[in-house]
């Protein structure tokens, strides 16, 4: 059992994540978050980083990966600005899922790191 022994695993928590993300920025009618203040920048913060370290786990290539997940924040907050009734586009949001890609990206390095550290291996730079 070694890091790579769990990538099927890695590849279904990927998709929940995924699917999860698109439940939460697509919803036409989302959950109210209760009244505290800045609490849907943490959601939109979690459902960007979870995607970005379960991929690379599960084996994605992390700059196209980051490069993906860049590029729906960006299109979904204008999805949710012009075509989702009851939603409305903000760039503090897509700012909020761009910085959960990227931490997600660095621990997904770290953790990579780490594994191959302790294999004795360099680390593969894909």
């Amino acid at each position: 059992m070694g890091w790579l022994a769990g990538r099927r695993v890695w590849r279904w928590l990927f998709g929940a994540a995924v699917l999860a993300q698109l439940v939460a920025l697509y919803l036409p009618d989302p959950p109210s978050s209760g009244g505290l203040p800045g609490a849907d920048k943490v959601v939109h913060f979690g459902i960007f980083l979870a995607p970005a370290l379960l991929g690379v786990l599960a084996g994605l290539r992390p700059v196209l990966l980051g490069a993906l997940l860049v590029a729906h924040a960006i299109v979904s907050e204008l999805l949710q600005h012009f075509l989702l009734p009851g939603r409305g586009g903000d760039p503090w949001d897509a700012l909020a899922d761009v910085v959960g890609v990227a931490v997600g990206l660095a621990i997904a390095a770290a953790l990579r790191r780490r594994a191959t550290a302790a294999r004795g291996r360099p680390a593969d730079p894909r």
